[in-house]
């Protein structure tokens, strides 16, 4: 065996393990599959034959056939079909791959087989699943970039979703949240006169009464359309009590929280009984909370943002206040991703400046929590260790009861302008991890303290050095046009540190029209003028756009993120189309686009097609009597 092969051998066992899926090299330690495999040889002899790796995953059987190089990928037949020649077989990755899985699949009792072929190396790399079943049948899979879609957490929803072809359950829970958001934002219409900024309100504060309903001081049952203790006053004080219960402190900002719902106590169309529902408004949507979303945010340890759902799905239907004032919800796999960049653990402090809905800080808790040892840190994690800040009254009583919804004990949210905070008083939060999606497009050469770099160097000055600080914002902030944005990116690189930059999704915020990236961060620490950035394109994340839901995952979205973190975190090399590490300036624009060329050396068939095309394009010129373009004078005779 050649070094290369070697090489490719031990590079595949390593994404094994990483993806944590057990496997056997050059046989099985499982009695049938062991057996089966006594009579696989490749050459069709009916002596014993083994793949590379074979593994068993539930009730799965994945069968791995490598080779060091791509060209030796897969041998197709005249029908393009892949090819059962016995040298295809002993020389191709796929082809060895889908031999030694239909061997298996026919000795063995194992219907769920899956074979991959894979070629190449971890900077290049084809990997190329193919499922199989006892009948002969095949079916070719999408092209991978790791094993992570295989292992136990990950491989019923990739069956479901790319072999089934059916919707798995984050999809139907996806668009079941939408339909909910859907249905009581018409009955908010239709049977009550609300403000815009006043719908999601009703929803946040029907749940915290809800929540007071499990100490018995508040029940649905009780909401009975009463004209002394309306149906309003009866949620409200629920309300009241529900932020005692959470400890929610200094008084003041108690107070504030309360404001903000007191409008539920009298508005006359909420209160009274409707001739259609046959019951008050508030009671009808009590109901209905209760029945719809009540049940998943109290009792599953999710990072759903649920009331940032409904309350992006109210905004999109009336046209509300958020873009004017700069507000994008930030999708849930991306808050999600944040707290995979940053490698979150149970000692974080994690700091969010414009907190919003809290959808950073409801991904971050349960991440974190899994990490803690015991209840006391828990404890600890919930009422220490989570802060933001949010200037919009509204928002920020949404944000605090997505907190208490959560059980945080606490809930360490400031309703204030954090622009207008001392960052060396921010840093006695201790914060080692920033988060934000700060307002878009406020900025401007009359306010340049609003653009969205201006947040960043912001929250980079409130961190303790060496805190991680990762960011979402326009593509256009990392280009740094005015003169007060290259200002700010000079002054960043004198005191902090760029970690790299990720280019997104253009759909990341669909609807919005924004093209996002991801900045990441090394707060306290100036930055090397040697230091290699990760610059990468992460536009093809996985994500599609669904007809009347908007973006999904798709089956490649998992695999996909896990290339992204395993190329963020230098577990592998990435062609320099997907990642590009360099050293920068402030000048520069911090974008992959930026600092990418194509470095790839033509393969022998472009090379071929290349001159061919010339050729065709000169016999076309020639036909047309026009050969003195080709000719050493061309260039004076065209003049």
């Amino acid at each position: 065996m050649s070094k290369k092969e070697v090489q490719t051998d031990l590079w595949v066992y390593e994404m094994l393990k990483q993806a944590a899926i057990p496997f056997d090299a050059q046989g099985s330690s499982v009695k049938e599959i062991s057996e089966a495999l006594k009579t696989a040889s490749k050459k069709g002899t009916g002596n014993t034959g083994f793949p590379e790796y074979t593994c068993v995953v539930k009730d799965y059987l994945l069968v791995i056939e490598d080779k060091a190089d791509l060209s030796k990928h897969v041998k197709r037949d005249d029908s393009s079909n892949i090819s059962k020649e016995i040298t295809a077989i002993t020389d191709y990755a796929v082809n060895g791959a889908v031999f030694y899985g239909k061997h298996l699949a026919e000795h063995t009792s194992y219907k769920k087989v899956i074979a991959i072929g894979i070629s190449g190396n971890q900077k290049k790399h084809l990997i190329s699943p193919v499922y199989i079943d006892e009948t002969e049948y095949y079916r070719e899979l999408p092209v991978l970039e790791s094993l992570i879609s295989f292992n136990e957490a990950n491989i019923d929803e990739y069956y479901t979703r790319e072999i089934l072809k059916e919707e798995t359950r984050f999809e139907k829970e996806t668009a079941d949240i939408l339909k909910d958001a859907r249905i009581l934002h018409e009955a908010l219409r239709n049977h009550g006169t609300l403000l815009d900024t006043q719908k999601p309100l009703i929803v946040s504060g029907i749940l915290l009464a809800l929540r007071e309903s499990e100490y018995k001081n508040f029940s649905i049952r009780d909401l009975t359309g009463d004209l002394i203790k309306t149906d309003g006053q009866k949620i409200y004080d629920a309300i009241n009590a529900n932020l005692k219960r959470a400890n929610v402190a200094p008084e003041v900002k108690k107070d504030k929280i309360l404001s903000q719902f007191s409008f539920i106590q009298d508005n006359v169309k909420l209160n009274e009984i409707d001739n259609q529902l046959k019951k008050t408004p508030l009671k009808y949507f009590a109901e209905y909370l209760d029945k719809t979303i009540y049940q998943s945010i109290r009792y599953t340890n999710s990072a759903e943002d649920y009331i940032g759902r409904f309350y992006g799905e109210f905004m999109s239907y009336s046209g509300g206040d958020g873009q004017t004032l700069g507000i994008i919800l930030t999708p849930k796999h991306i808050t999600e991703l944040f707290c995979d960049l940053a490698n979150l653990n149970s000692s974080d402090v994690v700091f969010d400046p414009c907190c919003g809905t809290a959808g950073f800080l409801i991904a971050a808790l349960p991440n974190m929590l899994k990490h803690a040892e015991n209840e006391a840190q828990k404890k600890h994690i919930r009422q220490k260790q989570l802060h933001g800040i949010e200037l919009q009254p509204n928002m920020f009583t949404i944000a605090t009861t997505n907190m208490i919804l959560r059980g945080d004990g606490k809930s360490n949210l400031i309703n204030d302008d954090f622009l207008k905070q001392n960052a060396t008083k921010l840093q006695l939060k201790q914060a080692t991890v920033g988060m934000m999606n700060p307002p878009y497009s406020q900025g401007s050469k009359q306010n340049p303290h609003l653009y969205e770099l201006a947040f960043v160097e912001h929250l980079l000055d409130s961190l303790v050095t060496g805190a991680r600080c990762i960011v979402i914002v326009p593509q256009s902030s990392m280009t740094g046009k005015t003169k007060e944005e290259k200002s700010i990116k000079k002054n960043i690189l004198k005191h902090h540190t760029l970690e790299g930059v990720i280019t997104l999704n253009k759909d990341t915020f669909y609807g919005v029209g924004v093209m996002p990236c991801i900045a990441i961060f090394t707060a306290g620490e100036p930055h090397d003028a040697e230091k290699l950035c990760k610059f990468i394109n992460f536009e093809n994340d996985g994500y599609k756009i669904a007809p009347h839901i908007g973006l999904i995952e798709t089956e490649s979205a998992k695999d996909k993120k896990q290339h992204l973190l395993d190329v963020w975190f230098d577990c592998m090399e990435a062609e320099t189309k997907f990642c590009v590490k360099t050293t920068i300036e402030a000048t520069d624009e911090w974008l992959h686009s930026f600092y990418y060329f194509n470095d790839e050396i033509p393969c022998e068939e472009a090379f071929i097609k290349t001159i061919g095309d010339y050729l065709t394009f000169e016999f076309s010129m020639v036909m047309q009597g026009r050969e003195y373009l080709f000719q050493e004078d061309a260039h004076a005779k065209i003049k």
